[in-house]
């Protein structure tokens, strides 16, 4: 079979392949300890924090500073960030402080406050309803580290203050970036910012995945006339080969612990699902044996499961098998079209979210396999495709074709924000930032 024909099929295959809060009176408070939000709660709304812009210290990392936290507010899931245009306070007389009132009748319930100088960024989060001593207070010293990598650090205290969960700012994307005659594989921070090229070659790479401790990026590359498995330096650098069997090596998913990886291995005939060592890429075990064509696997965050697509009832759908092998089960049944699964990493939950084909448009939706609720994450917005979730599901990544990449909440609600311009596929959200 020529390479062009090996391509196309293998690009087939790998297409088969908040939330509410406590305001005031709702008893969800926590003493000394600032306001819960309930993100697990049934009705949902959001929390309105203000974001002024510093009027004194360093001007320009003021208005970066400004700028990076309330796009971090904005896609957290659980809070609205207030137009800065309405604020009625007078930034220059408060300056770190704040008064209370003023703030109350913009309708903020929290309020962040900071200054820049040359060695330092102070931060301070306010809650209206406690006055005008700050609840949280962070400093961090500028050097050895961007400002945007600061205010990211920053965002997640204040996301774990109020939910008591970890943030997803300061995270990675990775994803191929389509070219012409080749395509490459990139990487970003979660906000499109800082995008640079981890594959170093002229050929066609697919399909990334980041290892679980987010320093090694899986993907398939046809550098030498074959789909093989590579895995390399997350931040780019020479990869190792580590699955180069005949034919196809696709679709890598790390196991949660990263001592294996699930992939599509078609070196008996029929693209089925292997589990191989990462180190040395020995196969392990088969999970799949069938005449159909089995791809795109899934590795569930407790290890226990791999989702995968089949063509095995008919047209492409979401299956679940046990990791250690044996029956499959079919959990997608919207549709005749359904492709693409990614596993939510909420512990607790069995969520997934896949590629579904409806009315001949292609859409993100989310699954809970033990409710069966379904939540529709795009509609009526161009093709969307190929979702990954943030480090603490609460926003899930996906390529809008002709358009790039976007992230949206998981929760289906707001409207999905673009963060990178291209012609993007392959999306995968790596792991939560290690501070």
């Amino acid at each position: 079979m020529g390479m062009l024909q090996v391509h196309r099929r293998q690009i087939r295959v790998a297409v088969l392949a908040a939330l509410v809060i406590a305001v005031a009176g709702n008893g969800a408070v926590r003493a000394e300890e600032g306001v819960v939000i309930d993100v697990n709660a049934q009705k949902k709304g959001t929390y309105p924090i203000a974001v002024p812009t510093a009027v004194d210290g360093d001007a320009t990392a003021s208005r970066e500073i400004s700028q990076v936290q309330s796009f971090d507010f904005s896609v957290a899931g659980v809070f609205k960030v207030l137009d800065p245009q309405g604020f009625l306070a007078d930034l220059r007389t408060e300056g770190l402080s704040i008064d209370p009132q003023k703030w109350k009748d913009v309708g903020a319930l929290g309020v962040v406050k900071y200054k820049a100088t040359a060695t330092d960024i102070e931060f301070r989060l306010y809650e209206v309803s406690k006055g005008a001593n700050a609840v949280l207070t962070k400093s961090y010293k500028r050097a050895g580290t961007t400002t945007r990598a600061i205010v990211h650090r920053w965002a997640n205290e204040v996301v774990k203050y109020y939910t008591g969960e970890a943030g997803f700012f300061g995270s990675k994307i990775a994803f191929t970036v389509k070219g012409k005659k080749s395509s490459a594989i990139y990487a970003m921070d979660f906000d499109g910012a800082g995008a640079y090229s981890v594959s170093n070659n002229s050929s066609t790479n697919i399909l990334p995945a980041y290892s679980p401790s987010g320093g090694q990026i899986a993907y398939t590359s046809f550098m030498r006339n074959n789909p093989d498995l590579y895995v390399g330096p997350a931040g780019g650098g020479r990869p190792k080969k580590i699955a180069g069997y005949q034919g196809m090596n696709t679709g890598a998913s790390w196991s949660p612990d990263g001592t294996k990886i699930a992939l599509t291995l078609s070196k008996d005939g029929n693209p089925d699902i292997y589990v191989i060592n990462a180190a040395d890429g020995k196969v392990l075990r088969r999970i799949t044996n069938d005449k159909s064509i089995d791809t795109s696997p899934a590795w569930s965050p407790d290890g226990g499961s791999i989702a995968f697509v089949s063509d095995r009832n008919g047209g492409p759908q979401i299956f679940v098998a046990s990791a250690a092998g044996g029956g499959a089960r079919q959990v997608s049944f919207n549709g005749t079209y359904n492709t693409t699964p990614t596993w939510s990493p909420r512990a607790g939950k069995k969520i997934i979210a896949y590629t579904t084909r409806d009315g001949g448009r292609y859409d993100i939706v989310t699954l809970d396999l033990d409710t069966k609720a379904m939540v529709r994450i795009t509609q009526g917005e161009g093709n969307n495709e190929e979702p990954s979730f943030s480090p603490n599901g609460r926003a899930i990544a996906f390529a809008r074709t002709g358009q790039g990449v976007f992230i949206a909440s998981s929760d289906g609600t707001g409207k999905a924000i673009k963060v990178w311009s291209g012609s993007a596929t392959g999306i995968d959200w790596g792991p939560a930032p290690k501070d």
